[in-house]
């Protein structure tokens, strides 16, 4: 029992820090601004440029933990997140920011993380299963929560470089960790290593990488006229004169190559991603309810955070001392979850916290305009953040329910990689909701005022080009610029209300496909040695609670 703690703690701080580097550096944004004197566009290249590699290589990560084991790629990828990490810290410029921040860690998370779920996949079997994969769930979810604040505290208090400096210190730890209380897998009896596939792992990076890259940057590029350029350094890779944007053409390219990889891995006797894994029922709809879910808790976060910045005017400190309660209670909800899938079923409590969350985004709908105080809004977010608790900590243990222990690590990196991509569609369309409503509800608003006709078509063309970041321009009149402040400001509100109807709109739907998912396995993963086999008989619920706790 000992050892299975310090291998969850060990799983849950690295979960912890993988994720974070998705949501922590937002807020940091004006301030590295200053310090490196880049442009905005060149510094989304760092958050961009981590998740585009992260979600590039997670199956590939995968799938090199099933061939040379799980630990083993833990301990590789948490030296080379460490390294990154590292780099960043010590950055001297935009161009070292980014090989640390979005190469060299990016690439590390990918091995790291597929390696966790399949650490618990094979640590933690039994009824004991759901209780870690609820800690997990807890801890990769509230991360959303958590990361804007992490973030603006260390902005603000700190140094934002501590926000890879963190990584510096628990990364070795984690390794050192691994390495002297996870036990290696056992090997299979005559087993002999598979190849690596290179040419379906090409395929497959080069395909997600144009999948993630086209759903993250169609609201900076246009989805389908071209409205910036697309530099690379000092090159211009695709102008903004060309009559089409670069979106479209990479959708198109990443169709083509996944359509590639397809066929070609379909025709392998030892393939990179076995697509018979899709047979399995628990594993075919939870990943299309995991892409549901992360398109929703995203999107509604991203909605939520640009609500109170640019609505109600608040801090990025006081944005994320707002969204504690939602992290919080994913940590809370999590464990109550593992709790209740013990007495009932698994797919029982997935159902119930996407219902929750439905519930949650329209009443947060419902209470949104430049007059809302946080407690309006702290019953939505805490009946979301269980809901997020009961399912995310679940969902991940239904998707991998049915998956042999051989392939879960390829299967855990296929998770990871659909709530990558989902939580891209789901920032890249209600985001655009959000711009869109907000140009509309302004625009009108604006021509319908008093103001003097000049102001208004200026006021108009700026909105179009700001969208829910508009700020009057410098000089305008204080009288004009305080009524289009409120004017854009409700504009906002209006708009975030559309959109999160819309993300409540998208968990109806993942609550629909949750209905496909059987209530029980078909069957247990496959366990072939008598301590798999071991692993897999029934452990007392409380005991299991007390010792995953």
């Amino acid at each position: 029992m000992g050892n299975r703690r310090v291998t969850l703690a060990i799983i849950l701080m690295s979960t912890l820090i993988v994720v974070l580097d998705n949501t922590v550096l937002n807020v940091a944004i004006p301030t590295i601004l200053r310090d490196f004197h880049t442009t905005v566009p060149t510094l989304e290249w760092v958050i961009t440029g981590y998740a585009l590699t992260f979600a590039t290589l997670l199956i590939i990560g995968g799938r090199l933990g099933d061939l040379y084991g799980s630990r083993r790629m833990f301990i590789i990828g948490a030296g080379i997140f460490a390294t990154g990490s590292l780099l960043a810290a010590l950055s001297w410029n935009v161009g070292s920011l980014i090989l640390g921040e979005a190469v060299i860690e990016g690439i590390g998370a990918s091995m790291m993380l597929p390696a966790t779920l399949s650490l618990l996949s094979t640590n933690f079997q039994g009824r004991d299963r759901a209780a870690a994969f609820a800690a997990w769930g807890a801890m990769a979810g509230s991360a959303a929560g958590l990361g804007p604040l992490v973030g603006g505290f260390l902005t603000t208090d700190v140094s934002w470089r501590w926000s890879f400096g963190i990584n510096v210190i628990i990364a070795p730890l984690a390794m050192v960790g691994a390495f002297l209380f996870i036990a290696p897998p056992p090997r299979r009896p005559g087993a002999a290593r598979e190849p690596i596939d290179f040419v379906g792992a090409a395929l497959i990076a080069t395909g997600m990488f144009s999948l993630v890259f086209a759903l993250s940057e169609g609201g900076t590029y246009g989805w389908f006229t071209a409205i910036g350029d697309v530099r690379i350094g000092p090159w211009t890779v695709w102008p903004s004169s060309r009559p089409v944007s670069i979106v479209p053409v990479v959708f198109l390219l990443s169709f083509v190559l996944l359509g590639c990889f397809y066929r070609y891995e379909r025709r392998r006797e030892a393939p990179l991603f076995q697509f018979d894994l899709l047979a399995h029922r628990t594993f075919r709809y939870g990943l299309l309810a995991t892409v549901v879910l992360a398109m929703g808790q995203f999107g509604m976060v991203l909605c939520l955070a640009l609500f109170l910045q640019e609505s109600l005017h608040l801090t990025a400190l006081q944005n994320g001392l707002w969204m504690l309660p939602f992290g919080a209670l994913i940590l809370m909800g999590a464990p109550v979850g593992g709790r209740l899938a013990m007495r009932i079923n698994t797919v029982s409590v997935v159902r119930i916290g996407l219902a929750c969350q439905t519930v949650a985004l329209v009443y947060l709908a419902s209470v949104l305009s430049t007059h809302t105080v946080f407690l309006q809004l702290l019953p939505g977010l805490v009946v979301y953040g269980i809901g997020s608790g009961f399912a995310m900590s679940q969902l991940t243990n239904v998707v991998l329910s049915e998956i042999p222990l051989d392939r879960s690590g390829v299967a855990s990196g296929t998770n990871t990689t659909v709530r990558q991509v989902g939580s891209a569609l789901g920032i890249a369309v209600i985001g655009t909701v959000v711009t869109t409503q907000t140009i509309n509800h302004a625009s009108s608003a604006i021509r319908s005022s008093t103001l003097a006709a000049g102001v208004q078509q200026a006021a108009v063309d700026r909105v179009h080009v700001m969208g829910a970041s508009y700020a009057p321009a410098p000089g305008a009149p204080s009288a004009a610029t305080h009524e289009l402040t409120a004017i854009v400001a409700r504009a906002v509100a209006s708009a975030s209300h559309d959109a999160i109807l819309f993300a409540a709109a998208t968990l109806v739907i993942g609550t629909g496909l949750s209905m496909l998912i059987p209530t029980r396995p078909a069957r247990a993963p496959a366990a072939t040695t008598e301590q798999e086999l071991a692993a897999l008989a029934p452990i007392d619920a409380e005991a299991a609670i007390e010792g995953l706790a």
